[in-house]
C-alpha cells in the first residue's frame, strides 16, 4: 500500500470516471490515471424511475475494472461517490449495496449542493478568481449545479434537474431536433432558472465550467479555430461560439453529430440538450465568458480526501500563477538568478511600449512568464534549448493561464535565441494572425532582455527607454563596463525591430545606476 496514494470514482449520470493521485514531496499532487467510462446509468431513469438492468450490468463491469486499476496502484483509500441518478432511481439502494458486495468499494449518494462544494474546490484550485462575482456550473447527465461566488468566497449553491440525458429523454423526441421540441427545451430551462432566482439578476463576470457537456464544446471550438493545445483545461469560449455551434449541431442528426470534430461520439446523442443549457445561462446572467475546468467533481472529491486524510495541509492549492511559474522554473532547475533579471529589464522594455502598442495586462503578464521560463529547455539539453523550452512550457500545468496563453508563452519563450519566427515554423503558423504579432512582439522585447544581461551577472541594472522619429532608444543603467551586454543587445535587438517596425538604438548611461538602485 503506498499512503501517499489516493483514488476518487465519480458515479454519474452518463458516465464513471476514476482519477488516481500521489501527494508530492512539496506537498501538492499529482494525478497517476484518469480512466472514463460511459455507462448511462441514467437512461430511462426519467420515464421508469429505475436504473435499467443493461445500464446497472454496464456500471458494474466498468466499476470492477476500475477497482483493479485502482488496486494496481496500491492506493490508500478510494473514496467514491453517486450523483442524481442513483439519488433519483428507487432502485439505487440495491444498486450501491451491489457495488460493494461485487466490486469492494463503498460508495456514499451525495447531494445536489455537496456537488456542487466539490466542483467548488476543483475551481479554487486552478483558477485565480481573485475580485471576480462568478458563477461555477457543472452539468451532468441527471443534474445541474451552479455556484455563485465572489472571490474564494461561495455565495449560494443551487442545484436543477437540468442533466443533459435527463432533458434529452424528457424534451428531444425526434432526430434531428425539431423547432418545437428546442423551443419546449428552452422554456424548461429559462422557468427552471426564474422558479429559483426570480426577477434578480445577478451581476456575473463569468461562468467556469465542468463536466462532458462543457469540455465537450471546449473541444469544439478549438476544432472550429484550427487550435492544437493539447488540452481544454483553462480553455475560454465565447457566447457567440456556443451560438454557433448549437445552431451547427441542430442542424444534424446523431449520425452526422458524431462526425463532428472535438466531439466525443459518445455524447452526440445528448450534446443538443447540454449545450442549449450552457445557452440559457449565458442568457440568463448576461455573461459572455465560459472558462472551462476539465478537472471538476472528482478532483474536488480528491482534494476533500486528502484533507481527510491529512495529505495536503489546507486541502487546496493556493498559488499565485507567478508562484506557479517559479515553481515550474525551480523544477527544472534554471538559474533563477539571471530569469527574474531578465524579467525585470523585459517588463521595463514593455512598459515603454505598450502605451503605443497596446499589449495588454494579458500580454505583460505572459511576458513575464516567458521571461521567467525562458531557459528551462536547459533541463533536457544546451543544443537547441530554446525549442526544447517550448515544448517543455507547452505542457506545464501553470496556473491561471489558459491554454491558449500557454502557447503563446512557450512560443516567445522559444524565440528568445536563434532563429526568428518563420512561416515554416509550424506552431508559430497554428496561431491566429493577433496572436503571432503578440508573439512577435513579446518575443523581440525578451530576446532584447536576454541580450542585456548576455553575462548572466545583473550589471545592466535598469533600463530607461523611449520612442523618438521611428527610433526605440534604450539606455543602460550601469556602473561597470557593459560593451558585452551593449553587444549582446545589438545582436538580439533583431526581433524587436521587425516586430514593432522601429530601429533600435542602445547606450550605455551610467548616470542611470543610481536612479535604477534608487
Amino acid at each position: 500500500m503506498k499512503k501517499n496514494r489516493l483514488a476518487a470514482i465519480d458515479i454519474g449520470t452518463n458516465s464513471i470516471r476514476c482519477i488516481v493521485v500521489e501527494v508530492t514531496k512539496d506537498g501538492k499532487f499529482r494525478v497517476l490515471d484518469d480512466e472514463k467510462a460511459t455507462v448511462r446509468l441514467g437512461e430511462g431513469l426519467a420515464t421508469s424511475g429505475r436504473i435499467a438492468e443493461a445500464a446497472w450490468d454496464r456500471a458494474m463491469d466498468a466499476l470492477t475494472r476500475m477497482k483493479k486499476i485502482v488496486d494496481g496502484y496500491g492506493v490508500k483509500a478510494v473514496e467514491a461517490v453517486a450523483t442524481s441518478a442513483v439519488r433519483k432511481a428507487e432502485n439505487g439502494e440495491d444498486f450501491i449495496a451491489a457495488i460493494a458486495d461485487q466490486v469492494g468499494v463503498a460508495v456514499a449518494v451525495i447531494s445536489g449542493e455537496e456537488e456542487a462544494e466539490l466542483a467548488a474546490l476543483s475551481v479554487r484550485n486552478h483558477f485565480d478568481m481573485e475580485g471576480v462575482r462568478y458563477a461555477m456550473i457543472d452539468i451532468g447527465g441527471g443534474s445541474l449545479e451552479v455556484v455563485t461566488a465572489l472571490g474564494s468566497h461561495i455565495e449560494e449553491i443551487y442545484s436543477f434537474e437540468l442533466g443533459a440525458v435527463f432533458l434529452t429523454e424528457k424534451f428531444i423526441s425526434d432526430d434531428p431536433v425539431t423547432p418545437a421540441d428546442l423551443d419546449k427545451l428552452r422554456r424548461h430551462v429559462r422557468s427552471s432558472l426564474k422558479e429559483v432566482f426570480g426577477g434578480e439578476r445577478l451581476q456575473i463576470q463569468c461562468l467556469v465550467g465542468s463536466g462532458g457537456t462543457i469540455t465537450s464544446i471546449a473541444a469544439m471550438a478549438m476544432a472550429m479555430h484550427n487550435e492544437g493545445y493539447g488540452s481544454v483545461h483553462r480553455y475560454e469560449v465565447l457566447r457567440s461560439e456556443v451560438v454557433h455551434l448549437l445552431a451547427m449541431l441542430t442542424r444534424k442528426d446523431v449520425k452526422a453529430r458524431r462526425e463532428v470534430p472535438g466531439l466525443n461520439p459518445d455524447r452526440a446523442d445528448i450534446i443538443v440538450a447540454g449545450i442549449t443549457v450552457v445557452d440559457e445561462l449565458m442568457r440568463f446572467f448576461d455573461v459572455n465568458l465560459l472558462r472551462v475546468n476539465e478537472r471538476g467533481i472528482r478532483e474536488g472529491l480528491i482534494i476533500k480526501s486528502l484533507r481527510k486524510h491529512e495529505l495536503l495541509a489546507g486541502g487546496e492549492v493556493t498559488l499565485t500563477w507567478r508562484d506557479s511559474v517559479l515553481e515550474f522554473a525551480r523544477s527544472c532547475h534554471t538559474d533563477e538568478e539571471h530569469a527574474l533579471h531578465v524579467a525585470l529589464l523585459a517588463l521595463q522594455i514593455f512598459d515603454a511600449l505598450d502605451p503605443v502598442c497596446k499589449m495588454g495586462e494579458s500580454g505583460r503578464r505572459m511576458l513575464e512568464a516567458a521571461a521567467i521560463l525562458h531557459d528551462v529547455g536547459y533541463f533536457i539539453n544546451y543544443s537547441s534549448h530554446h525549442k526544447h523550452s517550448y515544448h517543455l512550457i507547452r505542457h506545464a500545468d501553470l496556473f491561471g493561464f489558459t491554454p491558449r496563453e500557454r502557447e503563446i508563452i512557450a512560443n516567445v519563450a522559444r524565440y528568445h535565441r536563434k532563429a526568428l519566427p518563420k512561416k515554416k515554423h509550424e506552431a508559430y503558423v497554428r496561431l491566429a494572425e493577433p496572436d503571432r504579432q503578440l508573439v512577435s512582439r513579446l518575443g523581440g522585447i525578451l530576446r532584447l532582455a536576454d541580450g542585456l544581461d548576455r553575462r548572466r551577472s545583473g550589471v545592466v541594472s535598469g533600463v530607461r527607454c523611449s520612442l523618438s522619429r521611428g527610433t526605440f532608444i534604450v539606455s543602460l543603467a550601469s556602473s561597470e563596463d557593459i560593451s558585452v551586454e551593449l553587444f549582446g543587445g545589438k545582436l538580439k535587438g533583431d526581433l524587436l525591430e521587425e516586430a514593432f517596425k522601429t530601429r533600435l538604438l542602445l547606450a550605455a548611461e551610467p548616470s542611470l545606476a543610481a536612479v535604477s538602485a534608487a
